[in-house]
């Protein structure tokens, strides 16, 4: 039996995890075990798959960058059973040329009748192609400016 969630505890609970994700693992007491996962590039469900994902994430992160971040812009209610989460995603690569990486995007969560999130959805602000571009400019002297 699932125990109901308020939705201002899985707001607080994505607004903490999700700074950190490329660091540390994320609570998944807020996830159903069915959770269904999209991005424009991974596509499954189940909650094991999900902790497969997030796990990637960080083992890729240590691998191929020497700094990553995913700033966290909003994490709000945009429906009664629906949080959105409007996020950055920036690093320096592991690279001679230190290509930086950047694009912004959001995640939409959907929330069943106990607020159990059974859906997450990542749009990016760009094709993967294009981000994978990157990797190939040399990387510039000044800060990162958000777009968000």
């Amino acid at each position: 039996m699932e125990s109901r969630l308020e939705v201002e505890q899985v707001i607080k609970i994505l607004q903490q995890d999700l700074p950190t994700l490329f660091e540390k693992d994320i609570s998944y007491d807020i996830y159903t075990q069915d959770i269904y996962f999209q991005d424009p590039v991974n596509k499954f469900k189940y909650k094991f798959n999900y902790r497969i994902i997030f796990w990637t994430l960080r083992f890729h992160a240590r691998l191929f960058f020497t700094e990553i971040y995913f700033d966290v812009h909003e994490v709000y209610q945009s429906a009664t059973d629906i949080i959105t989460a409007k996020w950055t995603v920036r690093g320096v690569l592991r690279v001679p040329w230190k290509a930086r990486m950047f694009f912004n995007g959001y995640s939409t969560y959907k929330l069943n009748a106990n607020n159990l999130i059974y859906e997450h959805i990542d749009t990016w602000d760009r094709k993967p192609s294009e981000i994978l571009q990157q990797f190939w400019q040399k990387g510039e002297k000044s800060t990162w400016k958000s777009e968000a």
